[in-house]
């Protein structure tokens, strides 16, 4: 259902239905009535802004005056909540966003379950694409920072990363998750970590791994073995090899360190929070 509409005898058991599962906010006005005109562009202003968290019906009362007088509208305006088909709360007169805010709080679900609701949903599509990923993410990250650290957000977060193949990412979301929170859900996590794990562990890094054990000023090596790491996702690791050298030389292996390392970061992209991490990093080098 649209998250505004106009409220007629057609569609009147409709939205008495959506309200048995959604909030909805009923606005009785009319043209002449002028106050009742500008509080419900107040109300479509709200609606607007918290799409998905309520319905707001408007209720033309020159046009559907039965509707009206079935919910026993003396004065325009006049909003009311409808929880599960009857009227819990409202008022009569003009109310300002943040009165009307107030009031709403106290009935819709709190932003971040809504994010996460919607982020969910996207990952329950028989085929998610990159811009799907893309997308969830942000709403989870916002959804973390709403929700306190829910661990329902960091789980399905968690679960998004190793789609991304961002095992280090998916690793520190797990780990915040608490005893109370460590599910089948959350063991299905860590079961697919632990094998995409070892599935990055290849013989190649193991053997650039041992070759630059034994010479480590070995630089060709040492960019060898970064983007290796890198091509498997192992991106933590290999920032921290480039950013050791590159804390004592910036401009090592005339600039090609340098080089590899702003690559990565790049490729990692600006709200990656590794990438974040050692730019800063950079920072404190370059300044």
């Amino acid at each position: 259902m649209e998250h505004i509409l106009s409220l007629t005898k057609d569609n009147i058991q409709q939205v008495v239905d959506t309200s048995m599962q959604q909030i909805v906010v009923l606005a009785f006005w009319a043209q002449p009535q002028e106050e009742s005109v500008a509080m419900l562009r107040t109300l479509e202003q709200i609606a607007t802004q918290n799409t998905g968290r309520f319905v707001l019906a408007k209720v033309d009362c020159e046009a559907e005056l039965e509707i009206a007088n079935y919910f026993r509208i003396q004065s325009l305006p006049t909003t009311l909540v409808l929880d599960k088909g009857q009227p819990v709360d409202g008022f009569a007169g003009v109310q300002d966003s943040a009165q009307v805010m107030a009031m709403l709080d106290k009935y819709l679900p709190p932003m971040w379950q809504l994010q996460l609701a919607q982020a969910k949903e996207l990952l329950a599509l028989s085929q998610v694409s990159a811009e799907d990923l893309a997308t969830a993410t942000v709403l989870l990250k916002e959804a973390q920072l709403g929700s306190n650290q829910a661990g329902e957000v960091s789980l399905v977060l968690a679960d998004v990363y190793l789609m991304l193949g961002e095992l280090t990412l998916a690793q520190a979301m797990l780990d915040k998750v608490g005893l109370a929170d460590q599910d089948g859900y959350y063991q299905s996590l860590k079961a697919k970590l632990m094998l995409a794990l070892d599935a990055a562990d290849t013989p190649e890094i193991r053997d650039l791994q041992q070759k630059f054990e034994q010479n480590p000023s070995n630089l060709v090596l040492l960019l060898e073995l970064s983007k290796a790491l890198h091509a498997a996702h192992r991106d933590d690791e290999a920032l921290a090899l480039l950013f050791e050298v590159l804390r004592q030389d910036l401009s090592a292996e005339n600039g090609a360190v340098k080089q590899t390392f702003m690559e990565i970061l790049t490729a990692l992209g600006q709200g990656n929070p590794i990438a974040s991490q050692y730019r800063r990093k950079l920072y404190t080098l370059l300044y």
